[in-house]
């Protein structure tokens, strides 16, 4: 059965959502990933998602959601991507454990800063979560 992992950032908008693409991408066969902000903007960035699509991580299903659509979720793992969803991650009725692995926002910077993060989301944060759920 595949463990369920919450990535948390502010505005549900570009790192989580990346985060989120590239965990269901890479250890899909035994993590089922989601994201949600705590201040949701309501919108994916539009350049975090073209080079979503690029990559070939990208899904219809990914949207930019309050933290309150996931609180019911029993999660395995809470990760928090912005220093600002460390501060004010919300209680889980489940105690779940929580790491925080915080990104630069690439939001409104150049094309390549996205490419940035996404590869240091990649190469920093996915070995974690496969080595605490897979």
């Amino acid at each position: 059965m595949k463990k369920n992992v919450l990535v948390l950032c502010t505005g549900n908008s570009c790192r989580s959502i990346m985060a989120e693409a590239l965990i269901n991408a890479k250890l899909g066969e035994c993590i089922h990933a989601q994201s949600s902000g705590v201040k949701a903007s309501g919108a994916v960035n539009p350049n975090a998602r073209a080079l979503l699509e690029k990559k070939g991580y990208w899904s219809e299903a990914y949207h930019s959601k309050v933290i309150e659509t996931v609180l019911d979720t029993p999660f395995d793992l809470i990760v928090t991507v912005c220093d600002h969803a460390k501060e004010t991650c919300p209680m889980f009725p489940k105690a779940v454990k929580t790491i925080h692995m915080g990104f630069d926002d690439p939001s409104g910077k150049a094309i390549e800063e996205y490419e940035k993060t996404l590869d240091l989301i990649e190469k920093e944060l996915l070995p974690v979560v496969k080595e605490e759920l897979c």
